[in-house]
């Protein structure tokens, strides 16, 4: 049975050509993993997140200012996204892809959407290009259909998970381990259960290495009932964005290292692509297809 990978064409929306968010990469990620066989029997398709969903992470009052588009400037502005229709039809459906990726990885033990790690997204608000956090959606829901009593959160991009630590504060069944770079985005970080900050500059051996000491045991010390994977490839040392070093190379070691330990000890895992950032669009999408060509690997 071939991994399955979830996609919606609603995943690329309409900004200016000239954004600096490269919004291109989702539909030419598709394109890449199409030409290389990863989807024989095609993508999965998600239905978008509903606001019933998408109030069970985020204040409800928010969730209807972005559905009924009318969020105030100065927040619009925090999110650095044009909030016009397609827009907000791309927020719902990549949350609704990261939802599905879970439910599929509860069932055949790895899935992976080809969008998701909105993880700047807080309670209240967006920010950072993010305007709702899948992750954390995608955990209340579960936790709402009583399919998991505990997640763990493995977040690798580059920018530490902020909106994920603030909306899981305090929450005991839920743990948010963060790896990013210390001096990047943002400035004001906030408590994740577990941050690993990072120098500037640091290169593959010491990334993995770093990775290495705390996910094992911590995955032997909580044995969650699932793990989300934020495979961000900011970390790498072309990224317009990062701050670190890392190598493709680098990136699939990493992959490879966060979804054997899963796998290693039957722990469903649900992988989302989170940042990536230049305007290089094919060089972005081939190293977000490295998550998916790493899952695969793991598939019988």
């Amino acid at each position: 049975m071939p991994l399955p990978i979830v996609h919606h064409p609603a995943f690329t929306a309409e900004i200016p050509a000239d954004h600096r968010f490269p919004m291109g990469k989702y539909r030419r990620l598709a394109e890449i993993l199409s030409a290389e066989g990863l989807v024989p029997g095609g993508f999965v398709t998600p239905e978008p997140a509903t606001a019933d969903d998408l109030a069970l992470a985020h204040d409800r009052a928010y969730v209807d200012a972005v559905l009924g588009l009318t969020v105030p400037k100065p927040i619009e502005r925090e999110i650095g996204l044009p909030m016009n229709e397609t827009v907000v039809r791309r927020a719902a459906a990549a949350t609704g892809g990261t939802i599905l990726a879970a439910r599929l990885a509860l069932e055949t033990g790895l899935a992976c959407n080809t969008a998701g790690g909105s993880h700047h997204a807080r309670s209240d608000q967006g920010a950072g290009f993010c305007t709702f956090n899948d992750v954390a959606v995608a955990i209340r829901v579960l936790l709402a259909e009583r399919r998991i009593a505990t997640a763990l959160v493995v977040d690798c991009d580059v920018h530490q998970g902020d909106g994920t630590a603030e909306i899981f504060d305090g929450e005991a069944n839920v743990t948010t381990l963060s790896l990013h770079a210390e001096r990047n985005y943002p400035v004001r970080k906030r408590r994740s259960s577990i941050d690993i900050g990072l120098p500037d500059g640091l290169g593959d051996a010491d990334y993995l290495a770093a990775l290495s000491g705390v996910l094992p045991g911590l995955i032997d010390r909580l044995t969650p009932d699932i793990i989300f994977y934020n495979a961000g490839v900011d970390p790498h040392r072309d990224d317009r964005l990062g701050r670190l070093s890392l190598s493709d190379a680098g990136l699939l070691s990493r992959d490879r290292m966060v979804i054997g330990a899963a796998r290693d000890r039957g722990i469903p895992l649900a992988g989302v692509i989170g940042g990536g950032y230049g305007a290089d669009i094919d060089a972005i999408a081939v190293r977000h297809a490295l998550l998916h060509k790493a899952a695969a690997g793991f598939v019988d």
